[in-house]
Order: C-alpha cells, then sequence, then structure tokens
C-alpha cells in the first residue's frame, strides 16, 4: 500500500514534516498548509523551493488540498463572487500541481442542507428543494476547468459539507457524468457523522472505479449532542473497520495513496505528538 500523510498535520515546516516522515518511512506528501499559506497562494519561487524539497528527499506529492468550494452555501450563486474566487484558487492550485507532480487536486462542496430527497410527504415539507441541484451547479465548471488542465479531481467527503458520505460523493460523480475526472477523497472517519458505515456499505459504495484518495483517521462521534472527538488511532468507532477496508484495497488492488491525517492530540495540542501515538497503528493496518 502507498502510504503517506498530510504534512501539516506534523508540522507547517515542511522540512520538519520530511524529516518525521523519513523517521517513520512514510513516503507520500499530501500538502495542505505550507508554512503560513494554503496551497494555490504561494508565490512560483515558494512552488520551486516545495518541489525541489520534496524531489531531493524522494517524497512523492500524492494531493494538493486546498478547502476549494468550503463554505458556500446554497444561497451562493454559480459564478458569482465567491463561486468565481473559488474556481481562481483552483486554477492556481492546478498550476502548483503541474510544477510539483501532483496526480491529483482535492475540492470540497458547499455547506450541508440535511435532507435532499424524501417521498411519502417528505418531498413536500422536508426536503431542501433545489440544493443538490444548485451543488451541481457550483462542482461542473471546476470538472470542465480540471479537464482542460489534464488533472485529476478528488472530492472530499466532508462532515458539514453536501458531499459528506460516499453514497452522496458517488451520486454527485454520476450526476456530473465526471467519472473520468472526478472522484472520491474518502474519508470515512467524517462520514461517521452521517452514520454511514466504512465496512461494508461506504467501501462497497465506492468501488468499481470512483476511489481516489483515502484519509484515514478515529473518532467518535456523538450526533445528537453535536459532539465530535478524534481518538488515537484505533482507539476510535472505526478501530474494528480499518482491518476489513485494508484488506479489500490489497484485494481490490487499490494504487492510491492512503494519508495519515494527523488531526489527534492527546490533550496538549501538540499535533505531531499526536501523529506519534497514532503512526504505528497506522502502518500497522495498511503497510
Amino acid at each position: 500500500m502507498k502510504l503517506g500523510v498530510i504534512c501539516d498535520g506534523i508540522s507547517r515546516n515542511l522540512k520538519h514534516a520530511v524529516d518525521v516522515m523519513d523517521e517513520f518511512d512514510l513516503e507520500y506528501a499530501e500538502l495542505q498548509f505550507v508554512d503560513d499559506k494554503e496551497v494555490g497562494d504561494h508565490s512560483a519561487d515558494q512552488i520551486k523551493a516545495i518541489d525541489s524539497l520534496l524531489r531531493d528527499r524522494g517524497k512523492p506529492v500524492s494531493c494538493l488540498s486546498r478547502h476549494i468550494f468550503a463554505g458556500m452555501t446554497i444561497d451562493n450563486e454559480p459564478g458569482d463572487e465567491l463561486h468565481q474566487k473559488h474556481l481562481d484558487s483552483l486554477m492556481r492550485v492546478i498550476e502548483m500541481a503541474h510544477s510539483v507532480g501532483s496526480p491529483l487536486v482535492r475540492i470540497m462542496t458547499n455547506k450541508k442542507e440535511q435532507i435532499l430527497w424524501g417521498k411519502n410527504g417528505a418531498e413536500k415539507w422536508n426536503v431542501a428543494h433545489g440544493a443538490w441541484q444548485k451543488t451541481l451547479s457550483v462542482i461542473r465548471p471546476a470538472c470542465e476547468i480540471a479537464r482542460d488542465a489534464g488533472i485529476k479531481l478528488v472530492v472530499e467527503t466532508g462532515n458539514g459539507t453536501m458531499v459528506n458520505s460516499n453514497w452522496t460523493a458517488r451520486k454527485l460523480i454520476d450526476d456530473l457524468d465526471a467519472k473520468d475526472i472526478l472522484k472520491i477523497l474518502w474519508d470515512p472517519a467524517n462520514n461517521c457523522w452521517c452514520h454511514e458505515e466504512a465496512w461494508p456499505r461506504g467501501y462497497e459504495t465506492a468501488r468499481g472505479g470512483y476511489l481516489g484518495h483515502i484519509h484515514v483517521k478515529d473518532v467518535q462521534v456523538d450526533t445528537p449532542s453535536a459532539t465530535l472527538e478524534v481518538c488515537c488511532m484505533g482507539k476510535g468507532q472505526l478501530a474494528k473497520q480499518y482491518g476489513h477496508i485494508s484488506k479489500a484495497l490489497r484485494d481490490d488492488e487499490y494504487n492510491g495513496v492512503v494519508s495519515l491525517e494527523s488531526v489527534y492530540h492527546p490533550g496538549n495540542g501538540n499535533f505531531e505528538d499526536g501523529f506519534r501515538l497514532c503512526v504505528d497503528e497506522f502502518k500497522r493496518l495498511f503497510a
């Protein structure tokens, strides 16, 4: 399995993050924030320095992960100022992806409306009418930009976004007829919030050429109390599911990267400490 980490989960100092990656034999670098900037905001000289550092240290880039479209709502119109700002950011990230050799660029989706489809009365009284079509119109231009640029997009399954499950991610791809250019960035822990079981349902939904990239962390969700706890790997509600997922990925000859998303800390606010507590279990499961 190709293993990596979202580097700023260790440190925004990329050299230090790479030093720690070497310590634990992790090969693939996913970039989100480097120093004080999100990917897409670095200068040409800064991108050249990032590229040189990673190539010199033998760390291929797996994905550039900017929060494209995050924060938009269904009140935003495709082509409005905020939407265009996100599309401009996407184009800058794609340019950076070409420079650093990243095969993937991560996008998000707009903020979640809870009930998108319904029947036997719910379709009248409970559905957020037009919300899904608005989402399609927001994402469609991004797919066109990516096709023109010759790079693939991955849409992350997020906690509070319209795509918050593998089911909605797959429907997005199908409704846009974009399987050639848009894949699922599966974050099983994020999907716990909407109660999509990672194994077997989440995995089965993403099969058949939809899966492009994976984020791994462990959590405990309490949706009624609106409370999320990030757990040390193997200590949350996904502990018994990741082994099944790892075996299935091998059996299906998954050739993408699995990134450890180091967003756990042991109570001291230090995410590198959290990374060090999680990485051995991550490697035991997926190496």
